[in-house]
């Protein structure tokens, strides 16, 4: 026992951090010796109930009696050398000095402190085999001698829970940024959104993690930006000038069943975590080229969205670019996919900031249709387009695809809830039922019905229609939503079906309103008398067919059904719900499918803009903020979209979520309102 006290006691508190701040092969034995003898003898895990008994009244005096004993010793001797163990070099729980605790000291101090790394990584080793709860007396700030300064702002309370919440500040300077790289707010999101994802790169396979990051180069909480750095504790954290970086991560505090693996945990620290910040040197050319790279791809995006507003296009496609994606569930590109060439009609040339001359299709505002044979690359055109509202990183093949900010993907939702949706544009009455089509209400409508209320629901959220632009795949919608031809207009008159076909209204969609349609349809030649163009794809080659249309349209005429006018929904004016909450609060996003709000559940699928589970996320957050401080009965669904936007512009993310959110990916605001739609709970008061 006397050996084991020994390996334990204060010797190993002169664990330190070489020069490059990693830990040094002494420590590194220490720990593989030390698991070695942890796995040596199964009987040495046991603790008989006398032994128990007398850990646990040591424990309740307060005094630094026996946290752990040999694993290779019995129960009995455990028990017998308590005394001695008491008498030995004490174990610090409280403090990360290595100093002896009073007995009446709390046994484990969770208040936060203000230390170096070096002692906190003596006082990992120090707790080693100590009760979980042990951990909690590192919350705290701690410097490293290499100048980032790690925060550790909560801890898991037992191994099952989730992570550890940490954060890592640091100079800016320290990563070699150049100054450049945040000179606008569209590079400075992308810096920081390259930063994630060479952070995860860097902590693969580590108990150490950022969140993850898919195709799309997005606003972030993992990683932020501060021009100056305040905390609570008395004594400034930096010396050196600002921006600042702030890392936020999550620790997932290792342990031997619910003792503490404390030598592993410090091993964390020096060698995983230190490795990954020092990873971060933007001044290596590589490195430094890659994140030049995605800010200018970025903002050579963000250039192509505003041209489209200005020359009134709804989409840009560069040409080379690679549409096609792995699979159905993947959005890596396919390797060998077709490139993309444009049609010598709708082909025209945008000068961007860094990739300069581009040439491209451009697809005009109006009513674009997508024909062509089954399996040729329609609907993957059209998924190309609807994820063009974003930017892509370098190698995704979709860099210099670009949409209007606003287009929505809209698709049948049968089950969905509905609201007090002004439906008379698509639905004139309800037959055998006392419902009022201006404010349809259910809780479990049709397909035709959903996706009615879904392009209505738009409409009232969008407030620039030259942003605007409404995307359809015939796959997914309704198809009596969507066309009803001359012979079932035969057999059932007009007074008689209360669904107006979206065909009827679509060019007024476009003439009395301004919103662009683009859909794809291969079943049904109605919507080639309604189209400004048509477009083919061809074994995914792009083919500009609206002259071939108007043959066939000439050639076989279709009697017009067009309407004149498309009438503007009611503004619907959203309600506090009464508090009837009852369990914890609750507040989750289940991929991109389902957000969950106490005990509701929200389901999202259809809403085409969340395309990344950090977004649904800060959706389930905005959520429950509109709910709860944002509705009033008084005011739009728009304005108070509008304020949640304007408070994220003024705090960034951290305005949603608990502290420090780590996992939280700006969305659209229009996606925030398509999932207020869905509310179940959801009430309205009718506007003016």
């Amino acid at each position: 026992m006397a050996a084991r006290d020994s390996y334990r006691g204060p010797q190993n508190h002169s664990h330190h951090l070489d020069s490059s701040g990693y830990s040094g092969r002494q420590s590194n034995s220490s720990y593989s010796s030390d698991r070695q003898s942890r796995h040596s003898s199964d009987q040495g895990r046991r603790f008989s109930d006398q032994g128990r008994q007398s850990s646990d009244s040591d424990r309740d005096s307060g005094s630094a009696g026996p946290a752990r004993t040999s694993r290779h010793s019995s129960g009995s001797s455990r028990q017998s050398s308590g005394s001695s163990r008491n008498s030995g070099p004490a174990r610090n729980s409280g403090n990360h000095s290595g100093s002896s605790r009073s007995s009446g000291q709390r046994r484990f101090n969770d208040e936060p402190r203000e230390s170096t790394l070096n002692e906190l990584t003596s006082h990992l080793h120090a707790i080693d085999g100590r009760s979980y709860a042990a951990y909690k007396a590192i919350v705290g700030r701690y410097r490293s001698p290499l100048g980032w300064v790690l925060y550790i702002d909560h801890i898991q309370p037992d191994p099952y829970a989730p992570p550890t919440a940490i954060r890592v500040v640091l100079p800016l300077a320290l990563t070699g940024a150049a100054a450049s790289l945040t000179a606008s707010p569209t590079r400075a999101a992308a810096l920081r959104d390259y930063l994630a994802r060479t952070l995860r790169e860097l902590l693969k396979g580590q108990a150490i993690s950022i969140a993850p990051a898919g195709q799309e180069i997005l606003e972030r909480s993992s990683v932020n930006l501060h021009e100056t750095w305040q905390d609570d504790f008395s004594t400034p954290a930096f010396n050196a000038p600002g921006p600042y970086l702030e890392l936020r991560l999550r620790w997932s505090l290792p342990a031997f069943g619910r003792e503490i693996a404390g030598r592993q945990a410090a091993r964390n620290l020096n060698l995983d975590l230190a490795r990954a910040v020092a990873g971060l040197d933007l001044r290596e050319s590589e490195l430094g080229a890659e994140a030049w790279k995605h800010c200018q791809v970025a903002e050579d995006h963000a250039a192509l969205q505003e041209i489209l507003v200005e020359r009134g296009w709804v989409a840009f496609l560069a040409d080379g670019a690679n549409l096609a994606r792995r699979s159905g569930v993947s959005q890596l590109p396919l390797e060998g996919g077709v490139p993309l060439t444009a049609p010598e009609t709708l082909a025209q040339t945008v000068q961007l900031p860094h990739a300069g001359a581009v040439h491209g299709t451009a697809i005009p505002a109006g009513v674009t249709v997508i024909a062509g044979g089954g399996y040729h690359g329609k609907s993957t055109l059209l998924n190309a387009i609807a994820r063009g509202i974003y930017p892509h990183i370098p190698g995704d093949g979709r860099e210099l695809v670009a949409t209007v900010p606003e287009a929505m993907a809209v698709r049948a939702a049968d089950g969905r809830a509905v609201t007090g949706v002004d439906l008379r544009p698509f639905i004139s009455h309800l037959p055998g039922r006392d419902a009022d089509p201006a404010q349809f209400t259910t809780a479990n409508a049709s397909g035709s019905t959903s996706q009615a209320a879904s392009i209505m629901e738009s409409l009232e959220l969008w407030a620039q229609p030259a942003q605007a632009a409404l995307l359809l795949d015939e796959d997914t919608c309704a198809t009596n939503l969507l066309i009803r031809d001359q012979r079932m207009r035969a057999l059932v008159s007009s007074e008689r079906e209360p669904i107006t076909p979206l065909v009827d209204r679509i060019r007024a969609l476009h003439r009395e309103r301004g919103i662009s349609t683009l859909i794809v349809m291969g079943g049904s030649g109605d919507y080639l008398d309604v189209a400004d163009q048509v477009l083919i794809m061809d074994s995914y080659r792009l083919v500009d067919a609206t002259a071939q249309a108007r043959q066939v349209c000439d050639s076989q005429p279709r009697v017009d059904t067009s309407l004149p006018d498309f009438p503007l929904p009611t503004q619907r004016l959203p309600q506090r719900p009464e508090a009837k909450r009852r369990g914890p609060s609750r507040t989750r996003a289940l991929g991109t499918q389902r957000l969950v709000l106490d005990r509701h559940e929200v389901d999202v699928a259809d809403v085409s803009g969340l395309v990344d589970e950090g977004q649904a996320l800060a959706v389930a957050w905005a959520l429950r903020a509109l709910l709860e401080r944002h509705f009033d009965g008084r005011t739009s669904l728009p304005q108070a979209l509008a304020q949640v936007a304007k408070r994220l512009d003024d705090v960034g993310l951290d305005a949603l979520g608990e502290a420090h959110p780590a996992f939280l990916v700006r969305p659209r605001l229009v996606d925030v309102g398509a999932a207020v739609n869905r509310l179940r709970s959801l009430q309205v008061n009718p506007g003016a």
